[in-house]
């Protein structure tokens, strides 16, 4: 199996994606107040400070790539995560995600999940038992939606209520009619491939549908599961990552059915209520090895066009 090549994103897609990004950021500084603008500053400061000295010992250039694992990080987290949390995140995803492999463009995994993975696991009372706000409701006490569906019984919060985001959630999360404007907007302009958020979003769909159908006690509503928690925005802003996901056609679609298969074993049956960063974390692993999986195939094209020419 050959090495993947490089995939760094270019400029212009760069500036697309980060400004999609920007705008989910001012949409949940309205939903939840300007601390997640600090959150966000915090995210990036600390974050920048590794790339930059990265930069620097490695003679590379210090370009915009910069902002958007900081930003990326940021809208996973809880709109109330202490700031030295986050810098821990920022620091630990960075470094540990993408500077250690070289740089933007050899990476396997993704550096902002990387961040808040290890969070997630070191520090599971400040970010899954965190105090969530509610955008309308003063001194909220209660569950957010992933949480109620995860517990089984009555879901109370309204289809619309979860597409305009109001309702509790970590901070780029729950703004998900947004999410899907600007997903699709990414795919139009070709700064993300739409096979990856279709396998994702159609696969845990059908799964999940086939699962509710088989056993209603243990799968939740399957229209209801794609609109908590996390999922819409990872499979526009974290799944399409291209250096991360495999290259192959053929291989994002098997990548996108990956992550629909772990977000929903993960969800359903493990203790953390949401599995989407276990399961990108799982699906980046592998994803040289889907990429294999179709390099013979590719060879022999390549060979045919050449015996054509």
């Amino acid at each position: 199996m050959q090495l993947r090549l490089e995939t760094a994103p270019t400029k212009k897609n760069l500036l697309i994606f980060t400004g999609s990004l920007l705008i989910l950021l001012i949409a949940s500084a309205i939903l939840y107040g300007v601390y997640v603008l600090a959150v966000a500053a915090v995210a990036l400061v600390s974050g920048g400070l590794v790339e930059y000295l990265f930069a620097r010992v490695r003679k590379l250039e210090f370009d915009i790539s910069w902002i958007v694992s900081p930003l990326v990080l940021t809208m996973m987290l809880p709109p109330t995560v202490k700031l030295w949390v986050v810098a821990v995140a920022s620091v630990f995803g960075i470094f540990f995600g993408k500077a250690i492999f070289g740089g933007l463009g050899k990476n396997i995994f993704n550096p902002a999940v990387v961040g808040v993975l290890f969070i997630t696991i070191s520090f599971p009372s400040l970010i899954t038992a965190a105090e969530w706000i509610h955008p309308s409701i003063d001194s909220f006490a209660g569950s957010t939606p992933l949480a109620m569906l995860n517990k089984g019984g009555e879901f109370t919060y309204p289809l619309i209520d979860l597409l305009i985001g109001n309702v509790p959630g970590a901070i780029g999360e729950t703004f998900r009619i947004g999410i899907i404007i600007l997903g699709i907007g990414l795919i139009v302009l070709k700064v993300a491939d739409w096979r990856i958020p279709l396998a994702f979003i159609g696969s845990f769909l059908g799964l999940t549908a086939l699962g509710y159908w088989l056993a209603p006690a243990s799968f939740p509503d399957p229209i209801i599961s794609l609109f908590v928690g996390g999922l819409m925005f990872a499979a526009f802003f974290v799944a399409t990552d291209p250096v991360t996901a495999p290259i192959k056609p053929w291989g994002k679609v098997i990548y996108g059915v990956g992550l629909a298969f772990f977000t929903i074993l993960i969800r359903n049956f493990a203790t953390f209520q949401e599995g989407i960063i276990f399961a990108v974390i799982l699906m980046n692993a592998i994803a040289p090895l889907i990429d294999g999986l179709f390099e013979k195939e590719t060879k022999e094209i390549e060979e045919n066009e050449v015996i054509e020419a």
